[in-house]
């Protein structure tokens, strides 16, 4: 015996059969039209004498289905249901059904399907056993019978073939296999039988129909918003998120199972492992694809990598949560992306940010690995957690940004939000984690001479200072901080901490020296090459006056906390009188640090102070402002009418913008747009208009981003129209 050449033969020895893994992927029939029954003597297709039932036309209903499925918005010729909810067929046959008829549909998924795997689904009409989608007679009307078919709560998601078959003499006569009748089967969070259910209509509405939303960034003191367009129902992106999970070679049968979707998709929107979406750069150099800071949504880069199989650059976390959530919301599953302000990145487990300064008290960079990312974007779904305890399903915390692993996978969560605040880590997925990106602590250390490390002063809440998410029905933050964690210090927050120890977190036991010194940075907002002025104030509320030795480090940074470049390493001496303030003004040039910047616009400066007996430090990040862009809409506010979006934008700088790439794009209305400019000159102002017709109704916006390479990106304040509510007139049918 030998095997066939060119055949992939993996299987042999493992499985009985080759395990079905795409979805999109299948081509051909996947029946005869006729099927002799097994035990039939002389098994033949009926004559087609007039007198057998056969099938002249199958109607997908999408009209009547896709309103009551909430899927009407998707951007695709076949019918889109949600699964756990009835869903209408119309067939018409040659003449009226008998009571003698005998028909049943099936739906197909995969390669091979298979009743037992559930990616074979027999739908029955009579007294005879189905399968365990349920079906229904709703109407008959001469020759057209409207069919009721209901998928399970737990049915696979994903894109099935529909057939009609019909009991004709010793075997089954088939419909042909036609595009046209093929339905798309999603999560249903308005199905309580459905892992994903979500009560609350307003949030149903936010977390799984809005194809725009909002991420914040920067610092606690100037938080700036992401808009994003989401875009899960234009075309093509629905068979992308597919195309992703056909990517990860997911078994079928695993695809209505929230928690693999879960791992996996967490695992695939990154590239690392898995040739997954997103290449993750954080390096400043993005000459072979397109800086993180030029995306205005998922559809680009959902699209490019279902075309291209190849992982799209670049990414950064923003773009990872804003991808990841397209992904969730397009397959049905309640999702929100979130931003932890003042993020942990804890390199070594052990709950806390160690900064180590020199006996001088400036900056040990080379033996500190920790670092706080000025914010961290992540995701959360709402799902019941059946693998956990009663009390720890809803808001799951999920990461796609490539940071630690995951069984083996760059991925993260999903994490029991509810756990992850009571202290419970001992529960699947990674809840120790992004519990100490939200609860560590930043201790500074200083090192003597012979490299011994003391503690001298901890900070307990400037990790997680605020955890955001966009508000119900509005781009205004929505603080949910209390969601992750108790108030600092009290009771509860204690209690928490107790039980992250017990589960080997190692929460700082420090003993500190006793401190009666303080210091506090301030500096106002400022643009852009602007000069930057701070002010350190140093408080020494003894009855003792003090000497203080003083260094201030400043630095340009990335966002996610790591030095790009040295700005200024400052010492100083000050003294301060018993029961005083005084403060040291500092002035920090624009001519100093504009040559530093590249694309980044993050400050970061730290002061350490010391006495003979007392040191103390301070943090202090400052985000440098940008100027926007001006969107202006015009035309009829009406779907399907011509409407017309302008850009404008003046350079107020004193030095030239290059290699300029200018984007716009709105769901529902645009898809993107982008122009290009090679210089822009100081004072000079650019102006570009498209045209677009609106496909969706409802409040749209218009979202431009401005990308140079030698300045981070501007951005505009998203346009907003609201468009009338126009009536459906999809009708999609398929003739046989």
């Amino acid at each position: 015996m030998s095997l066939s050449k060119g055949k992939s033969h993996h299987h042999k020895g493992r499985y009985n059969g080759k395990v079905s893994t795409s979805n999109l992927g299948h081509s051909g029939e996947d029946f005869p039209e006729f099927e002799p029954f097994p035990d039939a003597p002389t098994p033949r297709a009926p004559a087609d004498d007039g007198t057998y039932l056969s099938v002249q036309m199958v109607d997908m209903c999408q009209q009547l289905n896709e309103p009551q499925h909430k899927t009407a918005s998707y951007n695709t010729p076949n019918l889109v249901v949600r699964r756990g909810q009835e869903f209408l067929v119309r067939v018409t046959f040659n003449r009226p059904l008998a009571q003698s008829d005998d028909f049943q549909l099936e739906f197909l998924i995969g390669e091979n399907p298979s009743a037992s795997r559930g990616s074979l689904m027999v739908v029955t009409f009579n007294s005879r056993l189905g399968g365990p989608w349920s079906g229904r007679i709703v109407g008959r009307q001469g020759v057209t019978v409207t069919l009721g078919i209901t998928p399970t709560p737990n049915a696979i998601v994903g894109k099935f073939r529909t057939y009609v078959a019909i009991v004709a003499g010793t075997g089954m006569q088939r419909t042909k296999r036609n595009a046209a009748s093929d339905l798309y089967v999603l999560f249903n969070a308005w199905c309580k039988d459905d892992a994903v259910f979500l009560a609350n209509e307003a949030e149903r509405n936010e977390y799984v129909l809005n194809d725009h939303g909002v991420m914040y960034q920067g610092v606690i003191e100037d938080m700036a918003t992401c808009d994003w367009v989401y875009g899960q129902f234009e075309r093509g992106v629905l068979d992308a998120c597919i195309y992703i999970l056909d990517a990860s070679q997911m078994p079928i049968w695993d695809r209505g199972k929230i928690m693999k979707m879960l791992r996996m998709g967490s695992a695939m929107i990154n590239s690392k492992d898995d040739n997954g979406v997103c290449v993750g750069n954080w390096s400043d150099d993005y000459s072979m694809g397109r800086s993180p800071l030029s995306w205005t949504g998922s559809v680009q880069i959902l699209l490019q990598y279902a075309n291209t199989g190849v992982p799209v650059c670049y990414a950064q976390c923003w773009v990872f949560a804003g991808v990841f959530n397209t992904f969730l919301r397009a397959l049905g599953i309640p999702a929100r992306p979130i931003t932890n302000i003042a993020s942990g990145h804890d390199s070594n487990g052990n709950l806390k940010i160690e900064f180590i300064r020199l006996p001088d008290g400036s900056p040990d960079d080379s033996n500190t690995t920790d670092t706080i990312w000025n914010y961290h974007c992540w995701n959360e779904v709402f799902i019941r957690r059946d693998d956990l305890p009663p009390g720890l399903g809803g808001w799951q915390a999920l990461d796609a940004t490539p940071q630690e692993t995951s069984d083996g996978f760059n991925r993260c969560g999903p994490a029991s939000i509810i756990g992850i605040k009571e202290g419970l880590l001992c529960h699947p997925f990674d809840s120790g984690f992004v519990f100490a990106e939200v609860n560590s602590d930043v201790i500074f250390y200083k090192q003597d001479r012979y490299g011994t490390l003391t503690p001298y002063w901890v900070n307990k809440d400037y990790i997680g200072k605020a955890v955001y998410t966009k508000s119900l029905d509005s781009n205004s933050p929505n603080n949910i901080t209390q969601n992750y964690k108790y108030t600092q210090g009290s009771e509860e927050d204690n209690r928490t901490k107790d039980r992250a120890d017990a589960y080997s977190m190692e929460m700082d036991q420090s003993e500190l020296p006793d401190t009666t010194l303080s210091i506090s940075i301030n500096a106002r907002q400022v643009n852009l090459s602007q000069d930057v002025n701070l002010q350190v104030d140093f408080h020494n509320p003894s009855d003792v006056p003090k000497t203080i030795q003083a260094n201030l480090a400043g630095s340009v940074i990335f966002y996610t906390g790591v030095k790009a470049s040295q700005l200024i390493n400052h010492n100083f001496t000050i003294p301060v009188p018993a029961n005083q303030m005084k403060s040291e003004m500092v002035k920090i040039t624009a001519d100093e640090y504009m040559p530093y910047l590249g694309t980044q616009r993050c400050l970061q400066f730290v002061v350490t102070g010391q006495t003979e007996d007392e040191s103390v430090s301070a943090l202090k990040v400052l985000n440098l402002q940008i100027p926007t862009l001006t969107v202006t809409l015009s035309g009829s506010p009406q779907v399907q009418q011509d409407m017309f979006a302008n850009v404008t934008f003046t350079n107020p700088f004193n030095f030239a913008l290059k290699a300029c790439r200018l984007a716009m794009e709105g769901a529902g209305l645009m898809s993107e747009k982008t122009r290009f400019y090679g210089v822009i000159e100081p004072q000079a102002s650019i102006s570009c208009t498209e045209s677009f017709n609106p496909r969706l109704d409802g409040k749209r916006c218009i979202v431009a981003v401005m990308d140079c390479s030698n300045l981070c990106e501007v951005t505009s304040t998203p346009s907003s129209i609201i468009l009338p509510a126009v009536e459906c007139t999809n009708n999609h049918s398929s003739t046989v």
